[in-house]
């Protein structure tokens, strides 16, 4: 089951963690203004924890195949 679900009927198609109405890019919201996944989660119950971990290893993921490499 993913993480996420795009539904053109749930926010205009703006990815939500599946089952909820919670935009993902909250989460890095949260995390960006300095609070923990678990203060995000209190703020939001209907998101599973493993739906959480699965977003941020997701970006883990991305970020390195979008790094600039620095020349020698």
């Amino acid at each position: 089951m993913s993480a996420i679900r795009i539904d053109p009927d749930i926010l205009h198609g703006r990815p939500c963690f599946t089952g909820t109405r919670v935009p993902v890019d909250l989460l890095f919201v949260y995390l960006r203004d300095g609070y923990t996944v678990d203060a995000f989660l209190e703020q939001f119950p209907t998101v599973l924890r493993e739906h959480a971990d699965a977003v941020l290893h997701m970006a883990g993921d991305l970020v390195p195949r979008y790094a600039v490499k620095a020349s020698a």
